[in-house]
């Protein structure tokens, strides 16, 4: 069982790596075009991406995790994934909508002036209507890793990744696209992972059924039960940079945005590594627990603390060590303010993450042992309750050093509310013999 943990982990780990790096593509080709206009506008739209992902997430990821406890304990989830790609694409609408008729307003009700509104306003308009990729995108790779495809979910979302790079490049620079061609090679670049998924879901290995269902609001809600703790996991960086960039607007305007952008997005990556350790034990997790064996759960949580603490050290040692480095992959202009207010806003940010892994996984581990209650309370508390009180708070105490500390109240505040929590989980199934 250890031996197929770490290969759920670290392949599930690899994919949502490739997923974050449609966004950090984007924001090196970006800062090398448009220095650091193109980093605020950038940082502006990540809030939306933020919802987007966190909406398909918690279909797709519940949807998921639902079909593999019911699976487990003998019941009828064919038409779960069908159920799923219908509820994306009715929550794509309202944002596709928005893409045709009101780019450009919409993102001046982000912050953006008139400059960011005129350069964004392409990028924004096709990452809109081409939500249904992004949120059905979820659905295919939680499914696959639910059916033991863990290494076509990573292969499909490398290669979506190394897409989204290859035709950043093409489009923006050698057919002068721009930001609207980074918009379309990040878009395109989940339709990608979705064919190579595909593949999987067409071969004899696949279980997976594709039946028609009348669709149904109370399953709906049964599976996002299941999927909040992703969709706060994904909407958490959305309320986070919302939050952040009102508070840094007001004390160090659009350079200090831009700063923040490159602090968010190296977080992203970082916060798609813990998201992807989560993702990738909930299946093992959800299995056993549904067929009642109880001590490979405990296993199973034992292993995942464990590696979350290893992760979150090499984090830390990492944005100490190599600060500057880091910063500098992002500041083409070599803008010494930006530095300056990135430099030590990473390193106060990123303490944060000594918290954070193991927030996200106690998180998913009461999701995948159908514990929605804790899920949810212990979500809200660290994406949204905790870092907006800790923000403002810490802000008016310390300036734009309490807004980058921050992020380490609330996680600290979550871990101790999640130890709580723990004490009132539902009882565990008897075992299936």
């Amino acid at each position: 069982m250890l031996k197929q943990f770490f290969k759920y982990i670290t392949q599930s780990v690899a994919g949502m790596i490739g997923i974050s790096v449609y966004i950090l593509a984007d924001t090196f080709f970006i800062s090398v075009q448009s220095g650091a206009d193109g980093l605020a506008v950038l940082n502006l739209i990540l809030p939306v991406y933020g919802l987007v992902y966190a909406i398909g997430a918690m279909i797709g990821i519940g949807s998921a995790t639902r079909y593999a406890i019911s699976k487990a304990q003998g019941g009828n989830p064919d038409f779960y994934f069908t159920q799923s790609i219908f509820w994306c694409l009715i929550c794509s609408i309202p944002f596709i909508l928005t893409g045709i008729f009101l780019p450009g307003k919409f993102l001046g009700l982000l912050g953006a002036d008139q400059r960011l509104i005129h350069l964004g306003k392409g990028y924004l308009r096709i990452m809109l209507i081409t939500t249904p990729l992004f949120m059905s995108n979820y659905t295919f790779t939680a499914f696959a890793r639910n059916d033991h495809a863990t290494s076509r979910a990573m292969i499909g979302a490398i290669a979506g990744s190394l897409f989204n790079i290859v035709f950043d490049y093409i489009f923006m620079f050698s057919m002068g696209l721009g930001l609207s061609g980074a918009a379309l090679a990040t878009a395109f670049s989940p339709a990608v992972t979705m064919t190579i998924c595909s593949t999987h879901f067409l071969s004899k290995k696949n279980q997976v059924e594709f039946q028609w269902k009348r669709p149904s609001i109370r399953h709906l809600v049964s599976c996002c039960q299941l999927g909040i703790s992703a969709f706060v996991g994904e909407l958490s960086s959305a309320i986070i940079t919302i939050i952040f960039n009102m508070l840094i607007l007001d004390i160090a305007g659009n350079v200090g945005i831009a700063a923040y952008g490159v602090i968010a997005n190296l977080s992203l990556v970082v916060m798609s590594i813990f998201n992807g350790l989560a993702q990738g034990a909930q299946p093992l997790i959800s299995q056993n627990y549904g067929q009642g064996k109880q001590e490979n759960v405990r296993k199973l949580l034992k292993w995942s603390i464990l590696s979350c603490l290893v992760l979150e050290l090499v984090t830390v040692a990492l944005s100490w060590g190599f600060t500057d480095g880091l910063i500098g992959i992002f500041n083409s202009e070599n803008n010494l303010l930006l530095l300056n207010y990135a430099h030590t806003g990473l390193r106060i940010y990123f303490l944060g993450f000594l918290f954070a892994g193991i927030n996200i996984m106690l998180v998913a581990y009461f999701s995948a042992t159908d514990n929605a209650r804790p899920a949810i309370t212990g979500s809200l508390m660290r994406g949204i309750f905790a870092i907006a009180v800790s923000a403002v708070i810490l802000s008016k105490l310390l300036g734009i050093n309490g807004v980058w500390g921050s992020f380490l109240s609330s996680e600290v505040i979550t871990f101790a509310v999640l130890l709580l929590l723990s004490r009132f989980q539902k009882k565990p199934q008897k075992e299936i013999k």
